[in-house]
């Protein structure tokens, strides 16, 4: 009987050291305004030249090796000239980025994202679109043709709304399209709740390829 109530109460132990890992994986690392000022902050030395490289030597790759708690999350093209983590200055472990042509939201991507938010405390989630998108070039050159894949069906609702409108249409598009994407991922069943909540905050930015800058976009 001693021997059964021994496991029985390792047994609770361990329930209830997994339940507390859980719940403090879920703890905010940082509040939304706080991350995005560290983006920003980021983006304002990547512009200046005045690059800091933080996070980024062995002992950090050491550190991260035991578990990750990034700060922010970046849905961002996969265009080669926007890389979140050089643009934003930052280093391993700060930034959960998720990259797609067209900076497009499928299911995946927004499990990939509800992953960062829910179980590693991410509290603001950028949609981070640039100036002269590929993706959006094709989309919008391409628009009367059905017969596309997805990644450009993706971006489609954003040439649609954006048809007619003054201005260069690509870029009427690409801002467009941030928009879309902000909302879409705001209102789907993973993260609605927490947006509503205010729990988390989801921002939208342009990346200009000319000078660095980002242009962050209103509600």
């Amino acid at each position: 009987m001693l021997r059964i109530s021994m496991v029985l109460a390792l047994a609770a132990l361990s329930i209830a050291t997994t339940r507390a890992a859980i719940a403090a994986a879920h703890e905010p690392t940082l509040s939304a305004e706080q991350a995005l000022k560290l983006l920003l902050e980021g983006n304002q030395r990547f512009v200046a030249g005045k690059l800091e490289h933080p996070n980024q030597t062995p002992a950090r790759r050491a550190e991260l090796a035991r578990g990750q708690h990034p700060f922010a999350a970046v849905l961002a093209c996969s265009d080669s000239r926007t890389p979140p983590e050089i643009i934003f200055d930052r280093g391993l472990g700060d930034i959960f980025t998720a990259r797609v042509a067209g900076n497009s939201a499928d299911q995946v991507v927004i499990e990939s994202l509800d992953y960062s938010v829910k179980h590693l405390g991410v509290r603001v989630v950028m949609v981070l679109g640039h100036r002269r998108c590929g993706a959006v070039t094709a989309a919008v050159e391409s628009y009367d043709n059905e017969n596309v894949g997805p990644m450009l069906k993706e971006l489609y609702p954003a040439v649609r709304a954006t048809r007619g409108m003054p201005g260069d249409p690509v870029e009427n598009a690409v801002r467009e399209n941030v928009k879309l994407v902000m909302k879409n991922l705001a209102a789907s069943q993973a993260l609605s709740a927490m947006v509503k909540s205010g729990e988390l905050k989801i921002v939208g930015g342009i990346y200009d390829l000319d000078t660095g800058t980002i242009e962050m976009l209103k509600d």
